[in-house]
């Protein structure tokens, strides 16, 4: 989500909290917010592009950072002459943190898919990553607020809703009962029959319950389109990474998923260069993403986060890392490619975005005739592929 005033980086809770936002400063013309994200130095690098680049169009704006990078690199930023402020990251949905009162109904947003965060923070300890410090503990919302989240984009028109966390599939631990994420999914579906699509945004795959895995395998307004936290093709690397599961854990998942959904598309992110890896781990990280038929694949090259484990092991040298990376994406390119192909001459329902494509249930994207409503879905059939779109 990026409001001109309101610029958003990283994950889609990322831009499902900047669509708030942008409601809650709606009519304070003065204020730009750079909602910043630091899972590794690249973003880190991006956010203060961004600033940068907003005070550039905004020279007389109050400037303001939140997100994660706002928390990790307080420091950094504060010294950056074109930041005004900061607001902390577990503070910047309450209206108070923008001096505005409290909406007395609720606000609408702007997207053709409704990304509704459920869960934030991460109780977890990975030793690449910086989330927890900049997220805080896993905290989810009771079913009863994300129906009200839900009840109030349908009433937009929205057709799909996308759920959306930190660390998704660890929903409902810290409630009541400890209700599992199927028990939120299927209380969507069964309150809302009128809602044609649900989609799930990263999930990590030891955490699905069975119920969601029964949800995820049969029922058609769960989207057949599941993208896993892998992070890596080698167990030992895996280990390293304090990671809860194993290569075949995974592979037998998305095998187990293919025998009750064939159609259903598999996304993954893949870390490349992760400290001690070798040759050969490289070609455990290479052949998973055949083995998982991941056409949907976020290849990160590893970079140190300060105060994290990872950042203390014997590091990989950036150009071997830089090549890793552009091997796992060509890998991904080939299976998306052959992926695709299978897809010609199909008939799809496709939602419309604003930009002139849409969306497949297993989230291949179509060019679409010009003129295209967005937040419409129609039928259409493929019959080739332009750079990578289905046409």
């Amino acid at each position: 989500m990026n409001d001109s005033r309101v610029i958003s980086l990283g994950c889609r809770l990322n831009h499902a909290e900047s669509e708030r936002i942008a409601a809650l400063i709606e009519a304070d013309r003065d204020t730009v917010v750079i909602n910043s994200c630091s899972v590794t130095r690249e973003a880190v690098r991006h956010t203060r592009q961004a600033i940068r680049r907003a005070r550039q169009s905004h020279p007389d704006a109050r400037l303001l950072v939140t997100g994660c990078a706002a928390e990790t690199e307080r420091e950094a930023l504060g010294r950056m002459a074109e930041v005004d402020g900061f607001v902390a990251n577990a503070a910047k949905l309450d209206a108070r943190s923008w001096n505005v009162p409290e909406p007395k109904v609720a606000l609408r947003q702007q997207g053709t898919r409704a990304f509704i965060g459920v869960q934030n923070g991460c109780d977890h300890a990975c030793t690449f990553c910086s989330i927890p410090s900049g997220r805080g503990a896993s905290r989810s919302d009771s079913i009863a607020t994300v129906l009200g989240a839900v009840e109030a984009r349908l009433t937009e028109g929205t057709k799909e809703v996308v759920l959306t966390g930190v660390d998704l599939t660890s929903w409902g631990h810290d409630l009541p009962s400890e209700p599992r994420l199927g028990a939120l999914v299927t209380a969507i579906l069964d309150t809302f029959p009128q809602l044609p699509r649900l989609r799930l945004s990263s999930v990590d795959g030891i955490e699905i319950d069975e119920t969601l895995f029964e949800l995820i395998a049969s029922e058609p307004r769960v989207m057949p389109h599941l993208h896993l936290s892998l992070q890596h093709g080698s167990d030992l690397i895996l280990k390293r990474m304090k990671r809860r599961h194993n290569r075949t854990q995974a592979i037998d998942l998305v095998a187990q998923l293919k025998n009750r959904r064939p159609e259903i598309a598999i996304g993954a992110d893949l870390i490349a260069g992760f400290p001690t890896e070798t040759d050969a781990h490289h070609a455990d990280n290479l052949s998973i993403i055949a083995e998982c038929g991941i056409v949907h694949g976020h290849i990160f090259p590893y970079s140190p986060r300060d105060g994290t484990p990872a950042a203390r092991m014997p590091q990989v040298d950036r150009p071997t890392i830089k090549a890793r990376a552009a091997e796992l994406r060509e890998t991904v390119r080939a299976t998306r490619d052959s992926w695709l192909k299978g897809l010609l001459g199909a008939e799809y329902e496709v939602l419309a975005e604003r930009d002139g494509s849409g969306y497949t249930p297993h989230f291949a994207r179509v060019a679409l005739p010009e003129g295209t409503a967005p937040g419409t879905i129609h039928a259409i059939r493929p019959t080739r592929i332009i750079e990578g779109m289905l046409a």
